[in-house]
């Protein structure tokens, strides 16, 4: 194993960089290290006072006691290095999963703190799901999404915690439909609009198949100027009515969202399905124009975390 002192000089060296960036950027969550060295194979992202620590599976074996012992001196490093009490740091073992995996409780509560991004403010878990409660790659589509709503009618698919709808409403969109199949996440959303003072009779939250809302709004004449849709890359929900494979039914999804895309309208489309590819017949269909290099945010260090498309008639 490599020693634990070129992890630590990397964490030093990332926090000094990062931590003068993301206070400029005005943002209290972002990512401090992402498997830069790869015998350590953490994703380290600060939110707050608080730190997410995540170990990504990379099938190595370790005999269990020689484990916990490098665990037990990569925490160390972490606390000495950040200054974050050890109680501070939430540690997370991800595992290669497919389904609906992301939204599973890990058994512990977990207490709810909020952080700061670009004015807004959000509700942060870092104990009780795989996820927090907000995606920190996409940042720079939610700030862009801020910057042009003004004005406009706002669709948010696959809404997960609301955030997207957050940046639209306090960006000034006249109105919103937050829609995702999950009660818990949606009474997430609920709480991000009350902690952001976001009117619930104008911002809609709908619970529902993504599927099956695209063709009933559809056939309700809705129309919207600017739709976000950020699906998963697979769930078997029992909630839905079939399996959502995203590079099997991206098309279906995209043509579904666009028949509710006003004629000047804009849609970000985005995924993290490492392996995707955009169906070329869309190309065909729509104006595409891929912006993955701009939207993947500067702590990401152009990991290919996420892919996203602008997509229009």
């Amino acid at each position: 194993m490599t020693d634990i002192t070129s992890f630590a000089n990397r964490l030093g060296k990332n926090i000094k960089h990062y931590l003068k960036w993301a206070r400029r950027q005005n943002i209290e969550a972002w990512r401090m290290y992402d498997r830069d060295i790869p015998q350590f194979p953490f994703a380290i992202d600060v939110y707050g006072s608080h730190i997410h620590l995540q170990e990504y599976d990379t099938g190595w074996q370790m005999q269990p006691e020689e484990y916990e012992a490098w665990l037990a001196e990569v925490l160390e490093a972490i606390s000495f290095v950040t200054g974050f009490p050890p109680d501070h740091i939430h540690f997370k073992r991800r595992e290669r999963q497919k389904g609906t995996k992301q939204y599973l409780k890990t058994g512990k509560a977990g207490a709810d703190f909020t952080v700061t991004e670009n004015g807004r403010k959000f509700w942060i878990n870092l104990d009780k799901y795989l996820d927090t409660g907000l995606f920190l790659d996409h940042r720079n589509t939610r700030r862009k999404v801020g910057e042009i709503a003004d004005g406009k009618c706002f669709l948010n698919l696959f809404a997960y915690t609301g955030s997207f709808t957050v940046y639209a409403a306090t960006g000034g969109a006249v109105s919103s439909e937050t829609v995702d199949l999950s009660n818990t996440y949606l009474d997430w959303a609920r709480r991000n609009f009350a902690l952001n003072h976001i009117d619930e009779t104008k911002h809609e939250i709908i619970r529902a198949d993504v599927f099956q809302y695209l063709q009933t709004a559809y056939s309700e004449g809705k129309q919207f100027d600017l739709i976000v849709m950020d699906p998963p890359s697979f769930s078997n929900s029992k909630k839905m009515l079939d399996i959502l494979d995203i590079q099997r039914d991206h098309g279906k999804l995209i043509d579904g969202a666009m028949r509710l895309l006003a004629s000047d309208g804009l849609m970000f489309f985005s995924n993290n399905l490492r392996s995707f590819e955009l169906d070329a017949e869309l190309m065909d269909k729509f104006a595409v124009k891929d912006i993955s290099k701009q939207s993947v945010p500067e702590d990401f260090r152009n990991k290919k975390i996420h892919q996203c498309w602008e997509i229009r008639h």
